[in-house]
Order: C-alpha cells, then sequence, then structure tokens
C-alpha cells in the first residue's frame, strides 16, 4: 500500500466497483500487423477469435488486413462470429484496411480511432505486438487510472511476451510513480479462454476511481 493509509485503502477497493457485472457484447482486441512473428502468436489470435465467435461476442479492432490483427478477425469470422474494424481514411487509402469484415468505420485520425473502439468496448485484451499495441495498451491503462474508462482490460501474454513490461509497471509502482493500487488496473493471462474469462468476472468500475488518480 506504500504511504496510503489502511483505511484510505479500504475505501478505495470499494470504489473499484459501480456494483455491476461486465455484460461483454463487445470486446476490442489490440495485436500486431507483423506477418514475421513466431507461429504460436499466430495460434493464439485464431483461438481468441475462435473463443469470441463462440460466446457470440463482436471482435472489435483496428481493422488490419495483416499479421495477428488479421489472423483474429479471420478466425471470429471462420467460427461465425463477427467483427467491426476501425481504421483511419488514411489506411484505407493505403489498402491496408480488412475487406471482408462484417462492419467497417472510418475515421479522420488515428485518436478518433482509438477513442471509438474503447467507446464500443465492454473489455480490452491485448495481444503481443509492436509499438502501436503497446501504444494502444499503456493509454487504455492511462484512461482506466483517469476514470475515463471503467470496462476489464487483460494482458494476453503468450510467451512471456508481456514480462519486461510488467516489470516495468512493477517498477513503477515500487518507485511511487504509480499507486500500488494502480496494479489492480490491468489483469494477466496465459491463455485466450482465460483473457475472455477474466473479462467476464472482472467488475465494471465506479467514476469515484478519480479520487485516486494521483499518485
Amino acid at each position: 500500500m506504500g504511504n496510503i493509509p489502511a483505511g484510505v485503502f479500504l475505501i478505495f477497493l470499494s470504489l473499484l466497483s459501480d456494483g455491476t457485472m461486465n455484460d461483454i457484447k463487445n470486446v476490442c482486441v489490440y495485436s500486431a500487423s507483423s506477418t514475421k512473428i513466431d507461429r504460436s502468436y499466430f495460434d493464439a489470435a485464431d483461438r481468441l477469435g475462435e473463443v469470441l465467435a463462440e460466446r457470440g461476442i463482436n471482435l472489435i479492432n483496428g481493422a488490419g488486413c495483416l499479421g495477428l490483427m488479421r489472423a483474429v478477425s479471420d478466425a471470429a469470422l471462420r467460427a461465425g462470429g463477427t467483427v467491426t474494424g476501425v481504421i483511419p481514411h488514411f489506411m484505407v487509402e493505403q489498402g491496408w484496411h480488412h475487406k471482408g469484415l462484417t462492419r467497417l468505420i472510418e475515421t479522420e485520425t488515428m485518436h478518433e480511432r482509438k477513442q471509438l473502439m474503447a467507446d464500443m468496448s465492454d473489455g480490452i485484451i491485448a495481444l503481443p505486438g509492436g509499438c502501436g499495441t503497446l501504444e494502444e495498451l499503456l493509454e487504455i491503462i492511462t484512461w482506466k487510472q483517469l476514470g475515463l474508462y471503467l470496462k476489464p482490460i487483460v494482458i494476453l501474454n503468450i510467451n512471456d511476451f508481456y514480462r519486461p513490461l510488467l516489470e516495468m509497471l512493477e517498477q513503477a509502482i515500487e518507485q511511487n510513480f504509480m499507486r500500488r493500487e494502480h496494479g489492480a488496473i490491468w489483469h494477466v493471462a496465459r491463455t485466450p479462454e482465460e483473457a475472455v474469462n477474466l473479462l467476464y468476472d472482472t467488475p465494471v468500475w465506479s467514476k469515484e476511481i478519480r479520487k485516486f488518480a494521483a499518485i
């Protein structure tokens, strides 16, 4: 708990949830566009798409036509699911968009893309990825810390990919750049099934969390 009095910590815990369990209908998935990564990452993306479809959950992602973004979309569609892709117009002009999605939404900017993906989602799952995925993940963690996003965030740690990031976040907590309680913002899963189950099991937070945004 660092320097936070125990009583304040208990109040913090009571403010984490508004008492509502998450109704999962739309899940946003952050993921890589690289095609040169190990097959095991594609296997995880395939299975995640299947699990979302099997549970009747609409997949939301960045509408990319390559890498894990395409893999998770294709798997969901093959399994009878639906996929909503959100992508800036300039990327469509470059032909970087998946042309077979259930729904394609074009935005003017990257920020609008990320905002819409978050607004439409009942939870976030982050597959491994590069700078774009890391930026999306850290931004949504920041939004939850500020009470701007209240739904579950799950890091799907395939092959221990996210270990360095998780260690860095722990270091930030230990050195008081973040509160110890902010470690509850995200959950870590090892399998696609566990990731989706965590979305169901994690309650929606309350906007009152803003009272504890600062360190």
